[in-house]
């Protein structure tokens, strides 16, 4: 099933340039990746393999952030590098997970992972914020398997 099926390709750009305005604003690394069925009973298991998959851990501040979504199975999950778990506080991750889990509910994907995406660089800011010498390290486009 084409990844259309879920985003159409206006919104899915809407989703790079989101990502492109958050990294603006941050050294992090935000990458998104869609697939209709979660391959694991616990998506954040699913996320990591994603996350190893396409070698987020190739930071240089290990600061990367995946945003994983299974449309069809209805399960998703935000996980961050080592580099920003140990240096953020227990829950950091809270109010990005509510967030989209209301606009999945809600029919809203896209614009919740505008949102969280936002919300994501907004506040790696505090931690990881841009400098002149920052590169792009990962890709903005969002990754999608079957």
């Amino acid at each position: 099933m084409p990844l259309t099926d879920f985003l159409t390709t206006d919104q899915q750009q809407r989703i790079v340039d989101a990502i492109g305005a958050a990294e603006r604003r941050t050294s992090g690394e935000i990458r998104v990746h869609i697939e209709p069925k979660c391959k694991s009973a616990d998506p954040m298991k699913r996320a990591v393999k994603v996350f190893d998959a396409l070698r987020m851990y190739e930071t240089r501040e290990r600061n990367g952030v995946l945003i994983y979504v299974a449309y069809e199975s209805r399960k998703f999950a935000i996980i961050g590098d080592c580099g920003i778990n140990n240096r953020v506080p227990d829950g950091f991750w809270d109010e990005e997970r509510d967030t989209l889990l209301k606009s999945l509910r809600d029919g809203n994907a896209a614009d919740g992972i505008c949102q969280v995406i936002a919300q994501v660089g907004e506040n790696l800011a505090e931690y990881f914020p841009w400098t002149p010498d920052d590169i792009n390290e990962q890709s903005d486009e969002i990754s999608y398997s079957e």
